[in-house]
């Protein structure tokens, strides 16, 4: 079968969100692209008709093949991306399984600890697919396709060839399955974990009044870092992607864990990512460059849960 300057003729992603979609909008902007693209995504099995319509709807305007199930959207595909909830990784592999050709490379570009991609290896490699532990290095938005990503495995130079010729920033990081995982979810204990303390600060600061003499003092302290621009821009990812981001962190706990260490700031980073996420709270809707705005919102939304004292 002739293949395309990608050399793949057909790529598929288990899941369809944020990063799979910034991912084929940067592929696609090269005009060499001609793989077709199919997809999974859970939510089109939700209960919830508006989900499940939803979804249809991405896949709709991004002209992909929506797969009636994760093994049928594999099928014959060489290339595929799993990006989904950090908590369901291990579950969406094992599920996609069936339909995985020999052969086939499986990026795993989830946020997880390496002993949970190690499991998640065994099941790939045992169907016949050659799993590679991906990990994605900074959020998908500028660069889309390409933002930085670590591959590493037995198959890390297979897998750095084949996401370079689709133009991606990919570079091989030395080691077995849950190398390049390491890397991230350390790296993750101070950037997520920085938007928690963010958080905490911020609602605190204006729940006390002091909110504008605080950062005042930290912009003093860390000249140039421009605290309340950055306070703003990590509460509205938290508030965006808040529950994302918890399941990520308990996987950074995992990691730190199994390092002998005590993982409780990743594992206060993880509450506090949840609560605000399940606050389903649109920063869009008020003044996202304003944490004066979005604290206010959380405190609020807080309030009402019952969730302050």
């Amino acid at each position: 079968m002739e293949t395309g300057p990608t050399g793949a003729d057909r790529i598929a992603f288990l899941g369809f969100g944020e990063a799979a979609q910034a991912f084929l909008e940067g592929w696609r902007s090269r005009p060499e692209f001609a793989a077709r693209v199919a997809a999974y995504d859970v939510k089109t099995d939700s209960p919830d008709a508006r989900v499940r319509d939803a979804k249809g709807k991405d896949y709709a305007a991004a002209n992909v093949e929506g797969g009636r199930s994760a093994p049928a959207a594999l099928a014959d595909a060489p290339l595929v991306f799993s990006v989904v909830t950090a908590d369901q990784a291990e579950a969406a592999a094992l599920a996609a399984l069936p339909g995985l050709g020999k052969g086939a490379l499986f990026f795993d570009c989830n946020s997880c600890a390496p002993q949970t991609k190690a499991r998640s290896a065994a099941r790939v490699e045992a169907a016949g697919g050659r799993y590679v532990d991906a990990a994605v290095m900074s959020p998908v938005h500028p660069r889309l396709h390409r933002t930085p990503i670590l591959v590493s495995g037995p198959h890390a130079e297979a897998a750095a060839a084949a996401l370079v010729a689709l133009d991606m920033a990919a570079k091989v990081h030395a080691g077995p399955v849950g190398s390049s995982s390491a890397v991230k979810m350390i790296r993750s204990v101070m950037i997520k974990g920085l938007e928690a303390l963010a958080c905490e600060c911020a609602l605190a600061g204006r729940a006390a009044g002091v909110d504008e003499v605080v950062f005042a003092t930290l912009d003093d302290t860390f000249p140039g870092f421009d605290w309340k621009k950055r306070a703003a821009y990590m509460m509205e990812r938290v508030m965006t992607h808040g529950v994302r981001r918890a399941a990520e962190m308990r996987e950074v706990a995992l990691t730190v864990d199994g390092l002998g260490l005590d993982a409780a700031m990743s594992r206060g980073a993880a509450d506090w990512q949840q609560r605000i996420g399940e606050l389903a709270l649109r920063a869009a809707d008020g003044d996202p460059s304003d944490y004066r705005d979005l604290a206010d919102r959380i405190l609020s939304a807080l309030d009402s849960h019952g969730e302050t004292k």
